[in-house]
């Protein structure tokens, strides 16, 4: 699997469990999912069901890199890493 996760987010510790942050509503649409951040009133578009289904799945799992692997195709993991590292920044997703 190629991997660029220090590359993209060199202060996202892939090795870390994570889960969405406990201030974060999900909401499904059509295109994925809107964030709504309810401590920053930040609103956030997750635009693709996989990504719904990694940030939903990151509590299930030990790792950021065990959800990326059980969840994207191993050719979109770069891409997925780089919205996972993006939500963490936005602060959609937290560590546990």
């Amino acid at each position: 699997m190629a991997s660029s996760q220090g590359v993209l987010a060199p202060d996202f510790d892939w090795d870390h469990a994570w889960k969405v942050d406990p201030q974060v509503a999900l909401r499904d649409e059509e295109f994925g999912a809107l964030a709504y951040h309810y401590g920053t009133r930040r609103l956030v578009f997750l635009k693709s069901r996989t990504l719904v289904d990694l940030v939903r799945s990151l509590g299930d799992h030990d790792s950021a890199t065990e959800a990326l692997r059980a969840t994207v195709e191993p050719d979109e993991i770069a891409l997925y890493e780089a919205a996972l590292a993006r939500l963490a920044t936005s602060e959609v997703v937290c560590e546990r």
